[in-house]
């Protein structure tokens, strides 16, 4: 890894320090700053979903999560203070991921363990005290104006800025990008606390639970050491400046019959939703809430900026260590920012309908969905369609640049299958991968500096089925067999390493 930092990552919270794992994953040194004085103790996104897992394990990281979350065990669905329907979810994505399954962990703990990872592994720190002013983009690189918490200010002259720094990104206002978008009425509260009177299933554990209340909505997450994170719509017209959890906690208690015994963290705030103008502008690019923000719904928003910043980060590495086309960098924006679109879209919908106070939303959320779900869940078609939407292993480019090819189901932009074997553990190796049902044409692989395996065929391929796999995991191009004229064509398009192995004997 180089030693002189080459990108400016602008915010340390989760995607900024994945975006910083992932350039020192492909040899490329980051500068990550904050504005704040120091890490934040607030627990804020507490959901962490199987594609999110995969990602991390490629960096050793993802048992780490797994021992310090909560594994969610299924969605207890309560009615005037009383579960009125379960649905278990356990492993509900077994067969699909290595990681079948819903974690709850909390925001400062992710941060808090890749944070460890980045200084561990790669010795790079979180610059804190550090705000980002001004950029000024130039043909060779951009310079960045920083400011030091104590009023000092400087510039720093680097390839690429990108900003991980949250709905009121400075590189976004900085570069003039427009955020349209708009704000929902309602208000909301957070609360993590210790909670009595929730139920308990005797053989899954503790459960979600959502209150189905005609006029009103609470969610009971919970959380490690016995924690509970309540999520609340607060009563119209209360000031959100102004308003305590004491002034909820009385009408809470007694609509949903359970005791706060503690509070740690209390806030308000509104829901927006919006998606940045673009997410790139020469040499800057926007990653994470910088580019978009949404409903909570689903618990996307976190493990988007995640994905993002995987996206990103290989396409970064790839231009400064392989001389990659400009056209690789645009792919980022066509990829992400056409999905960061339809999950706002998504999630308006499923936040409309959870929120809504019309008697048919109402009748419908009451009286149909607890019945509904249950037995819903029970299919296996419908479990694995949930699991596949909500765990985002279902994110494909089939439109992007680079996706190209078909063999049988699998086609270019699709997350690669998952199947137990060498190769999922093949894409822990940092790069290109060429995976082969059958021999694999090893002199070519080398040529190109992609990492050649030979997998045993999965359930409808046939052997001759090659794919070129992304480094983020995805497919970049799929074909019945290898055609040698074809892969070297995607290859130089997309600057994939050439090179005369010959001068390396």
């Amino acid at each position: 890894m180089a030693t002189a930092p080459e990108v400016l990552v602008a915010g340390a919270g989760p995607s900024g320090l994945l975006l910083a794992l992932e350039l020192c994953r492909h040899g490329v040194r980051p500068r990550i700053i904050d504005p704040l004085s120091g890490p934040s103790p607030l627990s804020r996104a507490v959901v962490m979903h199987a594609r999110t897992l995969e990602l991390l394990d490629r960096h050793g990281l993802a048992e780490q999560f797994i021992a310090r979350g909560e594994i969610g065990r299924g969605v207890a669905l309560r009615r005037a203070g009383r579960v009125a329907a379960t649905a278990r979810l356990g492993r509900i994505g077994e067969g699909l991921s290595p990681f079948p399954f819903v974690l709850i962990i909390s925001q400062d703990q992710t941060e808090g363990l890749l944070r460890e990872a980045l200084a561990t592994t790669y010795g790079v720190q979180v610059e804190w005290g550090t705000s980002l002013v001004g950029v000024a983009q130039g043909a060779a690189s951009i310079s960045a104006s920083l400011q030091q918490a104590d009023g000092v200010t400087g510039q720093v002259h680097i390839a690429y800025v990108v900003g991980c720094d949250g709905a009121h990104s400075a590189v976004r206002h900085a570069l003039g990008i427009g955020f349209p978008g708009g704000t929902y009425d309602q208000q909301f509260f957070v609360a993590d606390t210790v909670t009595e009177g929730l139920d308990t299933d005797a053989d899954a554990g503790r459960l979600l639970e959502i209150a189905l209340a005609p006029r009103t909505f609470n969610a009971f997450f919970p959380m490690p050491q016995s924690r509970t994170r309540i999520i609340g719509l607060l009563p119209a017209g209360v000031a959100l400046e102004a308003v305590t959890f004491a002034d909820v906690q009385p009408a809470l208690e007694a609509a949903e019959h359970i005791r706060v015994r503690e509070v740690s963290w209390f806030a308000t705030y509104r829901v927006h939703h919006r998606v940045a103008e673009r997410f790139r502008q020469g040499r800057a690019f926007l990653v994470g809430d910088a580019g978009h923000i949404h409903s909570p719904a689903g618990g996307q928003g976190m493990n988007t900026g995640l994905g993002d910043a995987v996206n990103l980060g290989w396409k970064l590495a790839a231009m400064l260590r392989q001389n990659a086309p400009e056209a690789l960098l645009d792919t980022y924006e066509a990829e992400r920012i056409s999905f960061a679109r339809l999950l706002v879209a998504t999630t308006d919908r499923a936040f409309t309908a959870v929120t809504r106070a019309s008697a048919w939303v109402s009748f419908m959320r009451t009286q149909v969905v607890p019945r509904l779900l249950p037995v819903a869940l029970q299919l296996q078609w419908v479990r694995r369609l949930m699991f596949r939407t909500i765990s985002q292993t279902g994110i494909k480019y089939p439109h992007s640049p680079l996706s190209g090819g078909r063999v049988g189901a699998v086609t270019g932009g699709m997350r690669l299958p998952w199947t137990a074997g060498p190769r999922y553990a093949a894409l822990h190796q940092p790069g290109w991968h060429l995976l082969s049902v059958g021999p694999v044409p090893a002199a070519w692989a080398q040529a190109h500096g992609v990492t050649a395996t030979e997998v045993a065929a999965a359930a409808g391929e046939k052997p001759g089925t090659v794919y070129l796999v992304r480094p983020d995991g995805y497919v970049g191009l799929a074909a019945p067999s290898f055609n040698e004229a074809e892969f070297s064509l995607y290859a130089r398009h997309w600057g994939l390493a050439k090179r005369d192995v010959r001068d390396e004997k």
